[in-house]
């Protein structure tokens, strides 16, 4: 069990499931239950799978100079969001690489949330705040429950007015069960699903009830892992799996640029002023590595940290592999260089399985389009 510093109060829960609370992002997490990661998989595809995501950090950015704090801390407009808006961004260092993803909850014209990963977003924020007149409260109370899949708002429908209204993200106070609670159209799995942010106190009983009174629409309990085989068929990077922290250069100090993980498009258009923006700009077209997808020839999972070779050497790394048995084809996400993440360049993956042989291939790979989390009503 994790030494962590962190406590979700569903704890007990996950462990009465199987989990042994491996530590991610300072807390607990459920990597695992005692059951199939596939039965996990084909819940958030086909009906709906809860997540407890509390790992989440959680820091309310209040004041006069919340917006200026946020506006130079991370790569979005925010001057864009209204209250009940929100919107995926990223954060860089001074030198242009990036150390965080985040995604920027407006609740008012001078409150945000911003939630972050596992990397060094806190630190950015409270950094951009010196001098401003802006408060920063890491909230730890505030719990994150992930409910994904098609599902999802079938049975929210049942129990959340409006539910069906609230558009791609964007995010609802209402309550749920009795509790207050805010609901926002996010998630991290590619499917229509939703985040219910509630108070520690409550959130026992609504994940109880979700369980309970979702169980005969298919919704089930998913552990943490699941998210990995989704974020590969749907082109998700997780910082630091997919990073150079984790696969490091060969002589080169750690760091990445939003051109080479495919996290460009956070940049707002016409915005320019952001910390690391001068070296981002400057890091166009200078690509080292590419994100980029791994389609195999094979009935097995790759694993994280094989390697892809073509023209004689190793052109790359997988940092996620999975096989989906819903649409049997074996995907990966990896570390290309540059110029070998071109669609249906061959190569070979070298890893516990032996030699299999693969293409590279765009991402992501399912529902491209992503009509599936946008869809209305």
């Amino acid at each position: 069990m994790a030494n962590s510093w962190r406590r979700s109060v569903l704890a007990e829960r996950h462990i009465a499931l199987g989990s042994n609370l491996e530590d991610w992002n300072g807390i607990g997490a459920a990597w695992t239950y005692n059951q199939s990661l596939a039965d996990d998989h084909e819940a958030i595809r086909t009906k709906a799978g809860l997540m407890d995501v509390s790992g989440l950090k959680k820091v309310h950015v209040v004041g006069p100079h919340a917006e200026s704090v946020i506006d130079f801390a991370t790569t979005r407009d925010v001057s864009k969001l209204y209250a009940g808006k929100s919107v995926y961004a990223s954060m860089l260092n001074d030198k242009g690489h990036f150390i965080d993803d985040c995604v920027i909850f407006r609740n008012g014209p001078n409150a945000f949330m911003v939630v972050h990963g596992a990397g060094r977003g806190g630190e950015a924020l409270a950094s951009a705040a010196v001098g401003r007149n802006a408060a920063l409260l890491f909230d730890d109370d505030l719990h994150d429950l992930s409910l994904q899949g098609p599902a999802a708002v079938e049975f929210l429908a049942e129990h959340v007015q409006g539910i069906r209204q609230l558009n791609y993200f964007h995010h609802m106070h209402t309550s749920l069960f009795g509790h207050p609670v805010t609901i926002s159209r996010t998630g991290y799995t590619g499917e229509r699903g939703y985040e219910i942010f509630c108070k520690a106190a409550d959130t026992p009983h609504i994940w109880d009830s979700i369980v309970e009174k979702g169980a005969a629409m298919g919704v089930r309990p998913c552990a943490f892992t699941a998210l990995d085989w989704v974020r590969v068929e749907s082109s998700l990077v997780f910082y630091p799996y997919d990073n150079s922290e984790m696969y490091p250069f060969k002589d080169e100090p750690a760091g990445d640029s939003l051109w080479e993980l495919g996290l460009d498009f956070t940049v707002s258009p016409n915005k320019t002023e952001f910390r690391g923006a001068p070296e981002h700009f400057r890091l166009k077209g200078k690509e080292r590595i590419k994100i980029f997808g791994v389609l195999v020839d094979s009935e097995k999972a790759t694993e994280a940290g094989d390697t892809l070779w073509a023209d004689g050497k190793q052109v790359g790394v997988i940092t996620c592999g999975m096989y989906s048995r819903l649409t049997k084809r074996s995907m990966a996400i990896a570390r290309f260089d540059a110029p070998y993440a071109v669609h249906g360049k061959k190569v070979d993956v070298r890893g516990k399985a032996g030699t299999l042989q693969a293409i590279a291939h765009t991402q992501p790979f399912d529902d491209p389009e992503k009509t599936k989390r946008t869809a209305k009503g």
